[in-house]
């Protein structure tokens, strides 16, 4: 069992196996080349496969597969299907832009994913097309469909950003609620690799939007992220508060990078390279890795009200 300094449970692991992207998404990556990444810098699914067995007999229970665009990377579905066989009963989990769902859903499915988040931060063609930098609605809602039909398990994820999309926040979750499926509203992170202009759409500001049409109550919070509400008629949504005091209070994730990088925390420069580790198959030192970044797990990120980060959210996993 991984337990960090201040007591939490480490039993999610966040897995980038790409920072690569088919979208430009204004507060993400607007400006970065398509064509950055050398492919030898990357840990082939072998050798994440080798470091997360280390992980899973250490006690991790959830296994999210990230990017950049994590379907970009050929064969994701066989990298499932590893991780599967090896250990039957953990989550599996993927964050997907949606894009490429329509073709890969099923394969994901059947290789042993149980879920998808996927992103959507419009139902407006040409806004989508804005802030994604590409032509993609139609794409993303088919994967919503497609990976629905299947019976992966589905939530949706909207960045909301003021003067943007903030006019949608109830049309978004009318639109979860229609395919019966949880929608969750993401403050915007102030990066320096975002769109300058963008302004951040508040919490308290979203609610009051859904508060101006529906009445609901706030749930007890969990390990997630994400603090739920509930209407009356028992839909629940989240939003995703970065900025908030508690939110890093009950965290139970690590990362690892696509170049093999395992970072404590998604706002910290700090991380530690298990990539020569794995390439020599010395997996107790792997393991002594493992430990090493989960002892320094800070209580809280270093993010503050009004600060911008300099983290690379497309290098691990948002």
């Amino acid at each position: 069992m991984l337990i960090d300094s201040f007591n939490r449970k480490i039993d999610y692991i966040r897995v980038s196996v790409t920072s690569r992207c088919n979208f430009r998404c204004l507060y993400c990556m607007p400006n970065t080349p398509m064509d950055w990444e050398p492919r030898e810098n990357l840990l082939s699914y072998e050798e994440l496969f080798q470091f997360l067995k280390v992980a899973i007999d250490e006690g991790v229970k959830k296994v999210r597969l990230t990017g950049g665009e994590p379907l970009i990377r050929r064969d994701i579905e066989k990298f499932v299907e590893m991780l599967r066989n090896y250990a039957p009963d953990l989550e599996i989990a993927l964050t997907t832009n949606g894009y490429y769902l329509p073709e890969l859903a099923e394969k994901l499915k059947k290789a042993g994913l149980n879920r998808v988040n996927i992103s959507l931060d419009s139902l407006q063609r040409e806004r989508v097309r804005k802030i994604a930098q590409k032509e993609a609605l139609e794409k993303i809602l088919a994967g919503i469909d497609k990976a629905l039909e299947v019976g992966l398990g589905v939530k949706l994820n909207s960045v909301i950003m003021k003067g943007v999309n903030s006019d949608e926040v109830v049309d978004l979750l009318e639109f979860a609620r229609g395919k019966g499926v949880t929608i969750r509203f993401i403050e915007f992170m102030e990066n320096s690799f975002a769109y300058p202009e963008l302004k951040r759409f508040s919490s308290g500001e979203i609610l009051a939007e859904i508060g101006k049409k529906y009445k609901f109550t706030q749930l007890e919070r969990d390990n997630s992220p994400a603090r739920y509400f509930q209407l009356e008629d028992g839909y629940k949504f989240g939003i995703i508060e970065p900025h908030k005091e508690d939110f890093c209070k009950n965290c139970n994730r690590i990362r690892l990078t696509a170049e093999g990088y395992l970072i404590p925390c998604l706002y910290f420069d700090e991380a530690m390279e298990i990539k020569t580790a794995v390439r020599q198959g010395d997996l107790e030192r792997a393991k002594e890795i493992l430990r090493e970044v989960v002892r320094n797990k800070p209580e809280k990120n270093r993010w503050s009200e009004g600060e911008e980060s300099n983290r690379r959210f497309f290098e691990t996993g948002g």
